[in-house]
């Protein structure tokens, strides 16, 4: 048999194998799929809109409704109910009910017109960290705004003209710019590297499950005979149909993200393409490598899993790596979807020249040979039949 012949015999094979097992079309395709289009929707509007919110004024005036009012009126926050008092406030945000309540105690109105102090308190459950993040951005906003208005007519009462109150009232002005996503959109933030590191956990997990399947089912040996004894060829050529249905999966997020969604993609869609493809082979050579050192089906799928989901945390896209410790900083980039992300920081977002992002495109490299260091000990084992279970 030639090394050709070898190497597609095998491949053919390999097709058969996943075409028997829905749970290859279920990995590959449809779990990808569904969460492609589920985190692509979950943010669909950007950011979460008409969080519902409560309100307690026991002031009642026409300034602290003009500020319940205003409030009603943000995109983020949708006022449900007016609560008599702070019992009953608090009882429905315990209850879920709410996401937090804006407390304007009695006289308030009449302390500020006094320049005496009052105070406005706001209450958000941080326990759902997105929406009480949202709405104490509003009401503590809404509740500056208040204090300069009130200000403002105090200044106004005593002489002052418009440019010189809010020259008291605001000495500096602020001239926000927010770089690569202007419009604080969460799908561009979640997104990006949600749908990536679905795809990894995926690979990971596949590569595992193919090859130690050969162990436990016993024909590590007739794998290995077709493709003449050579593993390399032999893996290779498993992996073959997978990295091809893997790369359409790939394919797939990228043009819904920077084709139909119009994410930010500052650097054109090749060197984004490329690092997808880079990445697939990436974890397929981790994934080889854990099976190859861990001869037990059971034992590598657990820790290719937990070495995929570890990887959303851990490559820096929710929590900056350079804040965590130092041991976890070097451990990050045992990971290779934190060079990925490096590399859409990069490419996507900065649009920043090519060369700046070639060692991490290189580090990728470096997962896709990481069999090499013990790919021996997969043949040993598939010509020996050697299972752990």
């Amino acid at each position: 048999m030639s090394r050709e012949f070898g190497f597609w015999a095998v491949v053919r094979r390999e097709v058969l194998r996943m075409h028997s097992r829905p749970l290859y079309g279920l990995s590959i395709i449809f779990a990808p799929l569904f969460c492609f289009i589920f985190f692509t929707t979950l943010m669909g509007e950007g950011l979460p809109q008409s969080l519902p919110a409560g309100v307690v004024d026991e002031d009642n005036t026409t300034v602290s409704r003009s500020i319940l009012r205003n409030l009603d009126s943000y995109q983020q926050t949708e006022i449900i109910k007016q609560y008599s008092n702070f019992s009953e406030a608090r009882e429905a945000l315990q209850r879920n009910e709410i996401y937090g309540f804006f407390y304007i105690p009695k006289g308030t109105q009449e302390l500020a017109s006094s320049q005496r102090q009052p105070t406005i308190s706001i209450y958000t459950n941080a326990t759902y960290l997105i929406p009480s993040s949202l709405l104490y951005r509003d009401m503590k906003t809404m509740a500056v705004m208040a204090s300069a208005a009130v200000g403002r007519e105090v200044l106004f009462a005593k002489g002052a003209n418009l440019d010189q109150a809010m020259g008291f009232l605001q000495p500096i002005q602020m001239d926000m710019h927010a770089l690569n996503n202007p419009w604080l959109n969460y799908n561009v933030y979640l997104s990006n590297t949600m749908l990536p590191a679905v795809l990894v956990l995926m690979v990971l997990m596949v590569t595992c499950f193919s090859i130690h399947t050969e162990l436990k089912d016993g024909t590590a040996r007739k794998w290995l005979s077709l493709a003449n004894g050579n593993i390399l060829k032999a893996v290779s050529a498993k992996l073959f149909p997978q990295t091809m249905m893997f790369s359409l999966m790939a394919l797939i997020y990228l043009v819904l993200l920077y084709g139909v969604l119009e994410f930010p993609d500052h650097n054109g869609f090749w060197p984004m393409l490329v690092a997808a493809e880079m990445l697939i082979l990436a974890s397929q050579g981790f994934a080889v490598f854990i099976a190859s050192a861990i001869p037990s089906l059971r034992w590598s799928l657990s820790l290719c899993t937990l070495w995929g989901v570890l990887s959303i945390p851990i490559c820096g896209f929710s929590f900056p790596v350079m804040g965590m410790p130092e041991a976890l900083q070097a451990l990050s980039y045992l990971f290779p979807l934190r060079y990925y992300f490096l590399i859409y920081v990069d490419q996507a977002l900065n649009g920043i020249s090519l060369v700046y992002s070639a060692w991490f495109y290189v580090a990728l490299m470096g997962f896709m040979i990481l069999p090499l260091v013990d790919i021996a000990l997969l043949r040993k084992a598939a010509k020996k039949y050697t299972y752990l279970p």
